[in-house]
């Protein structure tokens, strides 16, 4: 991986994969804007701030606030992920771009380097990225880990080495180093906290701080990943039994994994997705009424069970918007009773909403029997009415899965959408087309400010 990341040429990327990550990343500057509307982007700035003391030079995405690089990675990271609107990538279960992108952006401009250096390291860590998650085969989730945080670490040491001119060895170094830093619990699960959010902008800067110091001759761990303490020893436990290592190299430089990771169609964990489509084909199809429905059986692949099914009495009364975003009762529900599942059926008025929480309580859940997971994540709602009869759709490939994908033309409408609750529609035009514009041509630093800006 260190010598594919030292030696790839942004003209050996195709065109097609550089046009589609240059949306990914409008996509996830489109959700930074988005969260600087809630309370957790704020709290998070303000901590930033104090850290910070005043010495940065570093504009925030959507922001007029300026911070340390480090700090400002660290911020950019939870804007892009605090709605959990983000990309994904299937395989890895990996939400890259919250972590790669704020890492690239950072870098690149402070090493004063083009918008088409950025596009190459950004790739990079994508590639590393995916792969390196892929290899658990979902086994982080069943043990608690959360490979945004973890492995974006891994990613962003080889974005931000690249980016400072680090050798494969020196990137090697940074990965082991990287070792040490690597983090991500998901016991956010059990009450809602905000502590997902951190974890790519975390990764952003262990990464950041791993490659310099590796930059500096600081040493790490040869083996990271195979060791008999390495990433995948440590942290599945008996799970390393089904991890395959062989995809973290396979393809790399011939397929480009960045052409898998999908766009989020709704602001919720990507597991819920198809299940609350499927709800909101029944209500339409049917026209359905929430007084005629007498329960409700959701089936999700196995692996997802512990992330949006359980607890249980957490994820049929979420406490608050994290636990509805990580709930298939909660989902389905507002899919049976109102047709959609967007930020709106985020708010606070919305999850007190006593009919949608009543319905949630009809909502069981049972393991999918035809689970493609994790090509697709797969879900299936069955509606027994009070007159007897029983409904049923299914979702097996979710929308935005890699073979049924959002299009870049949508991308732009949901970033422009996203960027609007904030900005005026003249300033969100302005920013898609600085993003669509990454190439030679444009300093990573002017992207970079360019970015920044909005009060």
């Amino acid at each position: 991986m260190s010598d594919f990341v030292a030696t790839l040429d942004v003209r050996q990327i195709p065109a097609d994969v550089l046009e589609r990550a240059r949306h990914l990343i409008l996509d996830a500057v489109g959700i930074a804007h988005a969260s600087a509307h809630y309370d957790f982007a704020h709290r998070s700035l303000s901590a930033m701030t104090e850290l910070s003391a005043g010495a940065g030079d570093t504009p925030v995405i959507g922001l007029t606030s300026r911070l340390t690089m480090r700090d400002a990675m660290l911020v950019n990271g939870i804007l892009i992920h605090g709605l959990d609107y983000d990309d994904t990538h299937a395989a890895g279960i990996i939400h890259a771009t919250a972590s790669t992108f704020p890492c690239a952006l950072g870098a690149a401009a402070r090493a004063g380097l083009a918008g088409d250096a950025l596009l190459a390291a950004y790739v990079a860590g994508i590639e590393v990225g995916t792969r390196l998650a892929s290899v658990a085969r979902g086994g982080f989730h069943q043990v608690g880990f959360h490979p945004t945080g973890m492995i974006g670490a891994f990613a962003c040491a080889v974005v931000a080495g690249r980016l400072f001119g680090l050798n494969a060895r020196q990137l090697s170094m940074a990965q082991g180093i990287a070792l040490s830093m690597a983090a991500g619990s998901m016991e956010f699960l059990q009450d809602g906290a905000w502590t997902k959010r951190m974890h790519p902008g975390w990764a952003a800067v262990a990464g950041l701080t791993a490659a310099t110091m590796a930059r500096h001759g600081f040493k790490g761990p040869e083996r990271p990943y195979e060791g008999r303490f390495g990433l995948f020893n440590s942290y599945l436990g008996p799970l390393v039994e089904d991890a395959d290592l062989n995809l973290a190299s396979a393809g790399l430089g011939e397929i480009w994994e960045l052409s898998k990771v999908t766009i989020k169609p709704m602001p919720a964990c990507h597991f819920t997705h198809a299940c609350a489509d499927a709800a909101a084909i029944l209500r339409l199809r049917h026209s359905l009424r929430v007084a005629d429905i007498a329960s409700v059986r959701a089936l999700v692949p196995r692996e997802v069970v512990k992330t949006v099914c359980e607890p249980v009495a957490t994820k049929k009364r979420p406490q608050n918007s994290y636990d509805a975003q990580f709930s298939i009762p909660y989902a389905v529900a507002s899919g049976l009773a109102r047709g959609r599942f967007g930020l709106a059926e985020l708010d606070d008025a919305a999850l007190r909403e006593e009919s949608v929480l009543a319905l949630a309580q009809k909502v069981e859940y049972a393991v999918d029997p035809d689970s493609p997971f994790p090509t697709y994540y797969s879900g299936e709602v069955i509606v027994t009415l009070h007159d007897g009869r029983e409904l049923r759709h299914r979702e097996h490939i979710n929308r935005g899965a890699a073979d049924r994908p959002i299009s870049n033309t949508d991308v732009q409408r949901k970033a422009l959408e996203n960027m609007q609750l904030v900005a005026a529609p003249a300033r969100a035009l302005q920013v898609r087309d600085l993003v669509l514009a990454i190439g030679a041509n444009q300093p990573a630093i002017d992207l970079q400010q360019g970015l920044g800006g909005l009060g």
